[in-house]
């Protein structure tokens, strides 16, 4: 089954989401709680600690729902380390996932900030080499990818050339006010790059990575446009990926919730399943 939009958060554990987005003393199947709700996830720990042990994946295997799509991250042993020119590390690594290939959104290729336009070759042999089964999506953060220049488009048109999609972060709401005191926002606007948002779809897949900030209006305001685009992606017969974080990534599920259900007023979508932790609260 394909779903028209993938919506997801950056981790499926995290002990602050017991009492809404789980039950309040739960400790094991966190995953197949998550997809009762959430249809992807980004594997932001493979970026730490490449790839899972065979019985791990064995058991997101049968958690998972069939629908459900892991969007695991190329480790940064490849990525910061060997700057990918270690690619059979690469490939090492989506072997590994075998058991889930059936379950893979795009695998996400997180490039360090000084990886610029002079190692470009180094992306394209990755890309050349990828399975064509498995989607890929690329995120960039050197700032000449953003400033519409000769740079930019040499990227562009190696992504649409192999149907790579660039991934959008939008890091405008977390960004827009200063910190002032608070902890949670002041570690994300240290800890994300400040770069323009450049909305370009470049595969099938365009996987967008919102960063938002504690104030919940803020977000809806930042949102809003992403509705319209969403919705034109769609109906181009495009499968959007939507990663949800707050600053402090406390608030996450319930602003994917918000920002899913805005966007169903526009476009048609399956209602999104209650927090288990919800309604265990009502039944006490």
């Amino acid at each position: 089954m394909t779903l028209p939009l993938y919506l997801g958060l950056p981790m499926w554990a995290n002990q602050d989401w017991q009492g809404s987005l789980y039950a309040r003393h739960a400790r094991t199947d966190l995953l197949s709680d998550y997809g009762r709700v959430f249809s992807s996830v980004e594997g932001n720990t493979t970026f730490y600690s490449g790839a899972p042990k065979a019985e791990t994946i064995a058991a997101w295997s049968r958690q998972a729902p069939p629908h459900f799509r892991f969007c695991f991250k190329l480790p940064a042993s490849v990525t910061h380390d060997q700057r990918l020119t270690d690619l059979d590390a690469a490939w090492a690594f989506l072997d590994a996932l075998a058991p889930l290939h059936d379950r893979l959104g795009p695998t996400m290729v997180q490039l360090p900030r000084d990886f610029g336009p002079d190692e470009l070759p180094h992306l394209e042999a990755l890309l050349a080499r990828w399975p064509a089964h498995l989607a890929c999506a690329v995120e960039v953060r050197h700032p000449a990818f953003f400033h519409k220049g000769a740079a930019e488009k040499a990227l562009n048109q190696l992504l649409i050339t192999y149907c790579a999609n660039r991934v959008m972060l939008d890091v405008r709401p977390v960004f827009s006010t200063p910190a002032d005191g608070h902890p949670g926002l002041a570690h994300a606007q240290q800890e994300k790059p400040k770069l323009p948002l450049h909305v370009l779809s470049t595969g099938n897949f365009p996987v967008i990575r919102f960063i938002g900030h504690i104030d919940k209006a803020i977000n809806r305001h930042y949102f809003e446009p992403w509705k319209a685009q969403l919705n034109l992606w769609i109906s181009q017969g495009k499968t959007p990926f939507l990663f949800v974080h707050t600053a402090d990534n406390r608030e996450s599920p319930d602003m994917a919730r918000t920002l899913y259900n805005t966007l169903g007023e526009t476009t048609c979508l399956p209602p999104l399943s209650a927090f288990p932790g919800e309604t265990q609260n009502q039944l006490f």
